[in-house]
């Protein structure tokens, strides 16, 4: 048994040991410390749109209803067959609504419950690095090892096939990476999915693929659902959900899709842990699904094409190199010319110009002289922020 500096029994885990520090914390609690005034944040990964009227209506009249009570542990039915008919229609996936999908406490507890359902102590997970902030630590608190490959901005920082198998050991159980990717905006064609898929069957792993950005994909870029390859579905847990497309990131409500073994043992843990997912939230998830709201959803996904193609454009212009994102609300450009790091450029932006970005290291090794800049931000505000930017990166060059 551990203990503290004053000799006494260590109260908290070593596992919080090994998470200690990862993250952006001191950012944005120094975000908070500031003056609102003449702020523009590209910190935060939520959509400016916000919730559509019909979903909230439909929260306040289950609440108002009654519907407050404990739900079933895999959510609603009704919820569980509408999500079913969707990657029916969008994908053409088939799953079983009573076995084989899982409602949960947004996307990051379907990714919590999934490496608990598929980790023994010591298996590895793969992912590309740079990755979502969470994904190593949520490995590490299932007791897995995370493998980080490094991606590249000369392959958009896809993942390479190569690279991947190369990681590949004994212990491996798990690949794990996301598509359309956070920090990067690297997108997967189907091309490379497929031989990530073949690599996938040749070391029989599982695998998870985060596919929360799938909507947001743009120019010719044209999406493939990796459980829809040959032979991935019985080997796929997809992760889903309605912060992004729908604006909904304070409902906390997500969902996984995959083979009725892991949704099982996902379930036990479930029914302990979070025991369901909120009531409310769930109406308000079904409202979403079940109103037609593509043509409203096809002029934000044109507006935010517009705010890709601005910061692309501008950001290489003012000498911050960056591959085109082809996919989520992201950019991930390289600060070396004003030979900061991540964190000095980060501080400093803010202080000096009140522009909020995350540092890039946050997200991965390979994320170092580089920062996140999300475009979840009215055109006009992120027109501010390059002005800002090109003053203050002229200032250190």
């Amino acid at each position: 048994m551990s203990q503290d500096n004053s000799g006494r029994k260590k109260r908290t885990s070593q596992r919080v040991d090994r998470i200690a520090g990862i993250g952006f914390a001191r950012f944005l609690k120094l975000l908070h410390s500031m003056s609102k005034e003449g702020l523009i944040s590209l910190s935060v990964g939520e959509p400016d749109f916000g919730t559509p009227a019909h979903v909230c209506e439909a929260a306040a009249q289950a609440a108002g209803g009654g519907w407050t009570k404990y739900t079933p542990s895999p959510g609603f039915p009704e919820l569980r067959q509408a999500i079913a008919d969707n990657l029916r229609k969008r994908h053409g996936l088939e799953y079983d609504p009573e076995t084989e999908i899982i409602v949960t406490v947004g996307t990051s507890q379907a990714m919590d419950l999934g490496f608990r359902a598929l980790l023994d102590p010591g298996d590895e997970v793969i992912t590309p690095d740079p990755h979502y902030l969470c994904y190593p630590p949520n490995i590490t608190l299932s007791e897995g090892v995370p493998i980080r490959v490094p991606t590249y901005p000369k392959d958009s920082y896809a993942l390479e096939p190569g690279n991947l198998e190369a990681a590949i050991t004994s212990r491996t159980k798990v690949l794990l990476f996301g598509n359309p990717a956070n920090p990067t905006g690297a997108f997967m064609e189907k091309k490379k999915l497929e031989s990530v898929a073949a690599i996938a069957e040749k070391h029989d792993l599982v695998v998870i693929a985060d596919e929360i950005y799938n909507t947001f994909v743009y120019g010719d870029a044209k999406f493939t659902s990796f459980p829809t390859l040959p032979g991935m579905k019985e080997r796929t847990l997809l992760l889903d959900g309605f912060s992004k497309r729908y604006g909904m990131p304070g409902w906390r409500i997500g969902y996984a899709a995959g083979p009725k073994d892991i949704i099982g043992a996902m379930l036990e843990m479930m029914q302990h842990t979070m025991l369901c997912p909120p009531n409310p939230t769930q109406w308000a998830a079904l409202a979403a699904l079940t109103t037609d709201d593509e043509a409203d959803f096809r002029k934000v996904l044109e507006d935010y094409d517009q705010r890709r193609l601005l910061l692309y454009n501008e950001l290489n212009r003012i000498g911050l190199k960056t591959p085109e994102p082809k996919g989520a609300f992201y950019i991930f450009p390289d600060i070396s010319v004003t030979g900061l790091s991540a964190e000095a450029f980060v501080e400093k932006l803010l202080l000096e110009e009140k522009v909020m970005c995350l540092p890039g290291d946050s997200f991965g090794e390979q994320g170092k002289n580089h920062i996140r800049i999300c475009y979840a931000t009215p055109y006009e505000g992120l027109q501010q922020a390059l002005v800002r930017i090109e003053n203050f990166v002229n200032r250190y060059k």
